[in-house]
């Protein structure tokens, strides 16, 4: 057997060696015909930003009853820098993040400025969230948006601060000769409109433009350095992040956070061409290189060698660890070698009324769709529901929906040849969107409007098909009823003018001219236009319907090609970076605005909002095609100081006596056996996960047996298939549990396994002692 093995390992050595020198000699030859004559400096970076997972509310849904109690897969900043050599310079930074903060923006470009002086600052800098509703809440500064989350989270704050900081130092460290490349496709089935009625009252002939009620076109920046190759891509494409439900309680990067996670993976395994990345029993479910060896064949081939060496591993007793042990153990790490890993980002666009959950709205109650106008049953919002490809698994539909734009994403950087060429730019300027003047054409000829004091109306609370919201809220509501009315009026009854201004509008929530104990909602907002070469991006700072997008891009595109300097042609790529540096919800079209659905009744600032961002715009566009230098506009609020927190601290955690943290509370069975598809499941005695996020660490890990007693990394906190789950036995209670859950991938290999916990504990003094158990060891087949 040991002979036969042998023989095996240099014949499949010396196979897989003739193969890796064709495709490194393939690789090589692409790379290098991609790498001449490099025309810019490009760094990318990543950190996580992961925040609190217990004890905080989401951001996204506004339900006050999902509260984070775990992770499914970690998330992370994700940024890029493109420098003209002696030249401008941009910064795009991705966040697995519900959308960005106005606090969060100012306090990172603060700390750019202490490290870098005026290097990096507003106007080249851009922050963009993802709008994943499955991560803490409580980082941004207006009240509106932290009442869910009972106040400001200091915790989720901070985590994001410093990981965009640090995404961006990596960047800019990582800055080196390179190209970049720029590609476009059409992706299906990853979107759909929720709110066909109000995309319905677009004009005909505008909508005869276009072939879909959503943009389905997805467009990829690959970043290639002179000597390493491709080093990264970022992608805009627009669908929200609601493939995880308003009731799920993991942190989550949804369906974009799992695509960039596949993307990573996939290049590690596919594009970089190591020796141990070739087969795939050395991959995690997306090609991930484990930290092995050789695979030694006595201990993995003979099945009852396997089970007797699972049985000399019991469970271990929870131990004292350092601060840094999960870190150490983790399977991903920052640097491979002198080599950064690749960076990967799936960016959000215009997906303001675009859905994930494709299969269509259902009535929970009948299993019939919901009504067309309204998205009730019988006349109740709260039992209508989209129901994503992987229904009723919304862990399976957040995969789907990440797996079609991760391989879009695939084809798109494999083909990639159209070189970006020309000058790199910014122009940035802020709003006060309270009441901004706005030009618009009508039949009488140029007529000047106004736009509003934020508001939200009665359909807000309707929710939408993703979460419905409560009570008897609907839809498409553009009278409002009595009863709200007069709750509303206890809180801030809306002026004449303030109505007439919103119309058709009927205001819920005056959040614009409420200022107690401070502002309810922005007034100033950021607006911003990178360019490199003939690639420009458009940042707004909320989620632009389908059609606004549209038009948006549409006229921009207008200022710049039709210019007399002749700068741009027609072979221009234009995209719209949503949620971006600020927030301020949605943005609808005048059509769609007066159908008072949640998109419109979310538009805050009243139905001349989005020619309000197309007039301004398009003076910045105007700015960047002259030369000229724009006003900066008035600044908004640092309102840091002011903020409210109520979430209680963590006391003291505890255990019962004679239990130790990390100790085994539920076990694996000894000597059990799994194979591909099971689930494995492991209960530990834990403490709460505010102690310590574990940044760049992980709370969950499989280990695999190397050899005859070495446990290898094998699967973590960033895995797909890997859920950390946590729990109280009661609400008050200072006990806890962490209960991992790992599904077994189909490209495991067979071997034997374990899992372990980290954790950090409180001691009633305050002091933090960090620790860590495993399981008893079984085998997998």
């Amino acid at each position: 057997m040991e002979i036969s093995f042998f023989i095996y390992r240099e014949v499949h050595s010396s196979v897989i060696g003739i193969w890796l020198c064709l495709l490194l000699l393939t690789v090589s030859q692409n790379a290098s015909a991609q790498t001449s004559e490099p025309t810019y400096l490009i760094g990318l970076g990543s950190y996580d930003i992961t925040g609190p997972a217990a004890d905080v509310n989401m951001m996204g849904y506004a339900n006050m009853e999902q509260i984070a109690s775990g992770i499914h897969f970690r998330l992370r900043a994700r940024a890029f820098i493109v420098a003209e050599p002696g030249g401008s310079r941009v910064v795009f930074v991705n966040l697995d993040a519900c959308m960005a903060s106005q606090i969060v923006t100012i306090k990172v470009i603060e700390r750019l400025k202490s490290r870098y002086g005026g290097l990096y600052n507003e106007r080249n800098v851009a922050i963009s969230g993802i709008h994943t509703h499955a991560g803490p809440g409580g980082y941004l500064q207006y009240v509106v948006y932290i009442v869910t989350s009972v106040g400001f989270v200091h915790q989720s704050f901070d985590v994001i601060v410093d990981g965009i900081e640090k995404a961006i130092v990596q960047a800019n460290d990582n800055l080196r000769p390179g190209s970049l490349f720029i590609n476009g496709g059409e992706l299906l089935d990853a979107g759909v409109n929720r709110s066909p009625s109000a995309y319905l009252n677009n004009p005909p002939e505008e909508r005869k433009e276009y072939k879909y009620d959503v943009d389905k076109e997805m467009t990829l920046l690959k970043f290639v350095d002179r000597e390493w190759g491709p080093v990264g891509s970022f992608n805009w494409f627009a669908t929200h992040g609601t493939s995880m439900s308003r009731t799920n309680s993991l942190i989550s990067g949804d369906n974009k956070g799992a695509a960039a996670r596949f993307m990573e993976d996939w290049f590690e395994k596919e594009a970089r061409g190591e020796i141990y990345n070739i087969k795939s029993e050395f991959s995690n479910d997306h090609g991930f290189p484990r930290k092995l060896s050789v695979i030694t064949s006595k201990f993995h081939s003979d099945y009852s060698m396997l089970k007797h060496l699972a049985l000399s591993f019991s469970a271990n007793s929870g131990s004292v660890v350092p601060g840094t042990f999960s870190t150490a153990h983790r399977v991903r790490s920052t640097w491979q070698g002198v080599r950064p890993k690749f960076v990967s980002a799936f960016c959000q666009s215009n997906c303001g009324d675009v859905s994930p959950n494709v299969l269509g709205t259902f009535c929970i109650d009948t299993g019939l769709p919901c009504d067309f106008n309204h998205s009730t049953c019988n006349g109740k919002n709260e039992l209508c529901y989209g129901r994503g490809p992987g229904y009723p698994d919304e862990f399976e539909s957040t995969r789907i929906i990440g797996d079609k734009q991760y391989k879009k994403a695939v084809d798109l950087f494999t083909e990639a040849s159209e070189k970006i060429m020309g000058k790199v730019d910014f122009r940035q300027t802020y709003l006060d969107l309270s009441n901004l003047e706005v030009t618009i054409p009508s039949t009488d000829g140029p007529k000047v409007v106004r736009t509003c004091p934020a508001s939200m109306g009665f359909a807000f609370a309707a929710g939408t098909t993703d979460g419905p919201g409560a009570f008897d809220f609907t839809q498409g509501d553009d009278r409002g009823n009595a009863f709200w009315k007069l709750v509303r009026n206890l809180l801030k009854k809306p002026s004449k003018v303030q109505v007439d201004c919103q119309h058709p509008k009927p205001i819920l929530l005056d959040t614009g001219d409420m200022k107690e104990p401070y502002d309810w909602a922005p007034s100033v907002l950021p607006i911003q236009i990178i360019r490199i070469g003939q690639f420009v991006i458009l940042c707004v700072p909320g989620e632009f319907s389908t059609m606004a997008g549209r038009r948006l891009r549409a006229a921009v595109r207008s200022v710049l090609t039709n210019s007399s300097s002749r700068e741009f042609d027609d072979n221009l790529h234009i995209v719209l970076a949503g949620l971006t540096n600020s927030y301020s919800q949605y943005v609808t079209t005048f059509e769609e605005y007066k159908i008072q659905r949640y998109e419109g009744a979310s538009t805050l600032y009243g139905p001349h909002t989005l020619n309000a961002y197309i007039q301004e715009f398009k003076k910045l566009a105007a700015s960047m095609i002259s030369g000229s230098i724009i006003t900066p506009g008035s600044q908004p609020p640092d309102l840091l100081n002011k903020q409210i927190s109520l979430l209680a601290p963590v006391i003291v955690d505890s255990k019962p006596f004679g239990v130790e943290f990390g100790d085994i509370k539920s076990d694996v069975h000894r000597n059990s056996t799994f194979t591909k598809g099971d689930l494995v499941s492991v209960t530990f005695w834990s403490a709460c996960p505010r102690n310590d996020l574990m940044t760049e660490g992980t709370f969950s890990l499989v280990e695999n047996l190397q050899g005859a007693g070495k446990w290898i990394p094998a699967y973590d906190d960033d895995d797909f298939c890997l859920r950390f789950i946590w729990s109280r036995p009661w609400k008050l209670s200072t006990h806890s549990h962490a209960t991992i859950e790992w599904r077994i991938p189909e490209t495991a290999f067979s071997g034997v396994y374990r899992i372990r916990h980290f954790g950090a504990a409180k001691g009633l003094f305050g002091s933090i002692s960090h620790f860590t158990g495993a399981s008893s060891a079984f085998v997998v087949i």
